[in-house]
């Protein structure tokens, strides 16, 4: 087989996947990689090789990214607030530009042509995965399978695999699955039932949160500790970016946190339907607003609240890597050395409440708040100042 003639895809090892990746054999005549980025999903190592090695692949490849998933992109983006449409913190957003840099990484070493992808041709992800491959590889081919292949449908999808001998799997009810998408940030689910924005979400359709009427009826309390704006422990034990996040999951998808219910707007045009689970973003996005409060000055906070919407949508439609997105985290990071301290939180059945603030920080004076008689604030200078306001209304 010629070098040229070698194709990355992105593989799960999972339905929509392995039918890719045999009609990428089909009409390409190519060597197809298959590459999985380890980014925290659920993931069955030997089942992927099991179905990779079944389609005749002769080269699979699992790279671990956790670390840097949550070091390099989840924690950047939760220093910036980042919320898309006021519920969504962008756990299949922030996934996608990772994957493809790393996927082209393994298209140039092994002198791939070509790389492909498994994303809807209605969905982001392919706006996603795209722009990112454009970054890193502009002269490396990309296929996308949806939007040129003749399987215009589930129904369609099914039948070829059974047609290939391709394993379909069931989901809890046993009907074909809905789409999933997993990440040691979120998961997302889309699709059957939740089509219809008046039908309520299936309960057994979540799988990292408990339903806040079963959660314990006791509160749990955490504590974060961050430096220089990234988490850096909890309840004072130091952890890796991806053990942190991970045990931050477990704590909060215990006590019901992190549910969303989204109708959104697709960057292509077009509305969808959409159940995420964020448990440890929630905690992180809470945690780190409140240690801001007692570490940044009043100026640095608003500009950054300015600046989210326009930073979340980058994020959202795919601009990662864009210059306007790295601008903007320059805004953001300008005084992150000051955000230093640590905050306790309590958990009780879907609800986080911030119990306390502790920092080195001199940003909050507890001598100029306080209501007993204090000479650290002139209360003179109020009149002036409200004066000088008064003259703007006009």
């Amino acid at each position: 087989m010629k070098s040229n003639k070698r194709i990355v895809l992105a593989y799960s090892g999972g339905l929509d996947t392995s039918i890719i990746l045999k009609w990428l054999q089909e009409n390409y005549k190519a060597e197809i990689i298959a590459y999985t980025a380890n980014i925290g999903q659920e993931i069955d190592k030997k089942k992927i090789v099991k179905n990779a090695k079944k389609l005749g692949v002769k080269k699979i490849i699992i790279k671990d990214l956790k670390d840097t998933f949550v070091k390099d992109y989840v924690y950047p983006m939760i220093r910036g607030h980042a919320i898309y449409e006021g519920v969504y913190l962008l756990g299949t957003s922030i996934a996608r530009p990772l994957i493809a840099k790393d996927q082209i990484r393994v298209a140039k070493k092994f002198k791939a042509y070509a790389v492909s992808h498994g994303s809807t041709g209605k969905g982001n992800d392919q706006v996603r995965f795209e722009l990112g491959y454009h970054y890193f590889g502009p002269k490396i081919k990309i296929i996308a399978p949806w939007r040129i292949w003749k399987l215009k449908s589930r129904t369609d999808l099914i039948n070829y695999a059974k047609k290939h001998g391709i394993p379909i799997p069931k989901d809890k009810k046993g009907a074909p699955p809905f789409s999933v998408d997993d990440n040691l940030f979120h998961t997302s689910t889309e699709g059957k039932v939740l089509e219809n924005p008046k039908n309520s979400a299936p309960e057994f359709i979540f799988q990292r949160t408990t339903s806040p009427e079963k959660a314990p009826k006791k509160s749990s309390f955490v504590t974060i500790g961050f430096v220089n704006g990234d988490p850096i422990t909890i309840n004072g034990k130091k952890l890796s970016p991806s053990k942190l996040l991970e045990r931050l999951n477990s704590i909060a998808g215990k006590n019901g946190i992190g549910r969303v219910d989204l109708v959104e707007n697709r960057f292509i045009g077009i509305k969808s339907r959409g159940i995420y689970e964020t448990p440890g973003g929630t905690l992180l996005i809470n945690a780190h607003r409140a240690i801001e409060s007692v570490t940044l000055d009043k100026e640095t906070m608003h500009k950054k609240d300015e600046i989210m919407p326009k930073y979340a949508e980058l994020i959202y439609n795919g601009y990662w890597y864009s210059k306007a997105r790295l601008k903007l985290q320059k805004i953001i990071d300008l005084k992150r050395n000051k955000v230093n301290g640590s905050v306790k939180l309590k958990l009780y059945k879907g609800n986080v409440t911030i119990i306390s603030r502790q920092t080195k920080s001199n940003a909050y004076s507890i001598k100029k708040v306080s209501f007993e008689e204090n000479k650290t604030f002139n209360k003179s200078n109020v009149e002036r100042f409200i004066n000088f306001h008064k003259k703007k209304l006009r």
